[in-house]
């Protein structure tokens, strides 16, 4: 199998095909484009959970950590529940060293103080079965009221928060800086690398679930064009998208270029893709938050998804390796 997630038809023909078990407290169960699991527990309150397992070779701690810590909790956010905190488990290879796993807890606890979260608990390990530090981070975090991704209806906007991108274009400034530097400036280096400061969407999505949001989905691994494949194929509907409107940064354009790589496959945390009837409201709210939104289709009552360029249009394909992979060996 290829590297990265695996495809969604082995993910349905070998893993969703092998689930049987029901219990009537699973309020939202295993499915595609969905990334939490939401239990009941008493009352009108939910449980949330999701785990992310990060094994990109990430050798600067402060980006591995606040990768990692995001790419859980914005799961959580995008179901519409707060995150309350996070388990850890380190697998490390035997060539790591006692600093690097100090460094990175250090900036793991960073990322959950300025979140208002607490580290849980977890495991720490070191194994000859992997040869970089893979971090795994399971986030909890409970609700009252869900926002999944398969709830999108026909004739819904569908709004993108944030950037495409951005996560992926910050990792790929800070660990391959050096070859940047042959054709950028310091300075457009220097932003790049400070967009993952930017990937939180919890902000954004507490926004737009206040003001209507039905279903959310964070963009992360595939990059915007997997995350509305995996909303659409959740929700068994179509799509209209103009990809005009999908908001980009010129640096990931500019960085993506000099490596070959399409920007809406790149990685993408602290992106939301939000589907609403009132996408203006949602769009005014997030935007007084502080992120940036936009409408960038509609959901349609046939099975199509399909990216409008101008007078071109052309259809989406199902989610595929996310480029980040031909940059992180």
């Amino acid at each position: 199998m290829k590297n990265g997630k695996i495809s969604e038809s082995v993910l349905k023909r070998s893993v969703l095909k092998q689930l049987h078990t029901v219990n009537e407290d699973v309020i939202l169960k295993p499915g595609v484009g969905e990334d939490c699991a939401i239990v009941k527990t008493s009352g009108s309150t939910m449980a949330a959970l999701s785990a992310q397992s990060v094994t990109l070779d990430i050798k600067d701690t402060h980006a591995l950590a606040r990768f990692s810590v995001y790419s859980a909790i914005n799961n959580l956010a995008s179901s519409g529940a707060r995150p309350t905190g996070i388990m850890v488990t380190f697998l490390l290879p035997t060539l790591s060293n006692e600093a690097q796993l100090r460094e990175t807890m250090k900036e793991i606890d960073k990322v959950c103080a300025g979140e208002g979260i607490s580290v849980l608990g977890g495991h720490t390990q070191v194994t000859r079965a992997v040869k970089n530090i893979i971090l795994n981070i399971t986030a909890f975090g409970i609700t009252n009221e869900i926002a999944p991704s398969r709830a999108v209806k026909p004739g819904m906007d569908i709004i993108a928060a944030g950037y495409a991108g951005l996560a992926g274009t910050s990792l790929i400034a800070v660990e391959r800086e050096e070859e940047l530097n042959s054709r950028f400036s310091k300075a457009f280096i220097d932003k790049a690398e400070q967009y993952l400061e930017d990937i939180s969407a919890i902000q954004a999505a507490e926004s737009a679930k206040g003001a209507g949001a039905v279903a959310m989905h964070d963009v992360a691994e595939g990059g915007i064009f997997g995350a509305l494949w995996d909303m659409a194929e959740a929700s068994k509907c179509g799509m209209d998208i103009d990809l005009k409107k999908i908001p980009v940064k010129q640096e990931t354009i500019e960085i993506c270029e000099f490596f070959d790589i399409n920007p809406y496959k790149l990685i993408s945390q602290g992106c939301l893709i939000i589907a609403a009837f009132d996408g203006s409201r949602i769009v005014r709210e997030i935007n007084r938050s502080g992120t940036n939104a936009v409408i960038i289709g509609t959901a349609t009552e046939s099975n199509d998804r399909v990216l409008i360029s101008g007078e071109e249009k052309r259809f989406l394909e199902t989610a595929q390796t996310d480029e980040i992979y031909k940059i992180f060996k």
